[in-house]
């Protein structure tokens, strides 16, 4: 055999390894759930794809369901995330609710997308575990992000501040454990309702022995094209998954 067929060969083994390291689940597991029961957004597909794309380029395994009879303890001890992409409404029932509450409690991950905050009004634990609920939005506009904290792998990438269009929420009931990641700076578009000058945008938290991360972002299609926001989506899959945190 020449040094070309012998390349050859070792790459073909590297690329069969690799290929079934992430059949087993790679890096971690993880579940896309975008079940919807109010508003439905038109970039979920796009939202699940770039997630399965993410799993390829880092070795992790994804599954989606749109099925909330997939919430058993014996169906989420699978996974290491659960990812809510831009659920709305009340998507569970009390058993789906109880097993979803033991699958944070075992010190697994959850990671909410834009309108994760728009789910659950009347469950009290989950209020407390995404973060805060949806109060309103304007009209689509471009702001100015301001970076808060750098020291997570959602924002490592991330400048200080920077220009960034999409449907802006604001918040109520908002959790005061949260750790803010990104704030939105109210002095450069027009709010609905208004925060004032803390308005996070981006947070995680460790809550009932899991780790969440929720950033607001993710409500035009173009966002899910966007280099450094899946980047910045990536890194909180991430940490709900691993909690690596530089010290």
């Amino acid at each position: 055999m020449n040094l070309k067929s012998t390349f050859l060969t070792l790459i073909l083994a590297l690329l069969v390894s690799v290929a079934s390291y992430a059949q087993q689940g790679g890096q971690f597991r993880v579940l896309v759930f975008s079940k919807t029961a109010g508003f439905r957004h038109q970039s979920i597909p796009n939202g699940v794809l770039a997630i399965k794309k993410l799993g390829e380029k880092h070795v992790f395994s994804v599954h989606t369901t749109e099925d909330a009879n997939h919430f058993t303890d014996e169906n989420l001890a699978r996974y290491d995330v659960i990812v809510l992409m831009s659920t709305t409404g009340t998507i569970f029932n009390e058993a789906q609710k109880a097993a979803f509450q033991k699958f944070v409690q075992s010190g697994k991950g959850v990671v909410g997308v834009h309108s994760a905050t728009d789910t659950e009004y009347e469950w009290p634990w989950y209020n407390q575990l995404i973060g805060a609920y949806f109060l309103a939005h304007p009209r689509n506009q471009t702001l100015r992000l301001q970076v808060v904290d750098k020291n997570h792998p959602s924002t490592w990438h991330l400048p200080e501040n920077f220009l960034w269009t999409d449907e802006l929420y604001e918040f109520r009931n908002v959790n005061p454990n949260i750790k803010v990641l990104i704030n939105a700076d109210e002095t450069t578009y027009e709010p609905a309702k208004a925060m004032g000058a803390n308005h996070p945008m981006a947070w995680y938290h460790e809550f009932d022995g899991g780790r969440v991360f929720y950033t607001a972002l993710g409500h035009v299609d173009a966002v899910w094209e966007d280099a450094d926001f899946l980047k910045h989506l990536y890194g909180g899959i991430w940490y709900a998954a691993k909690g690596k945190l530089p010290k």
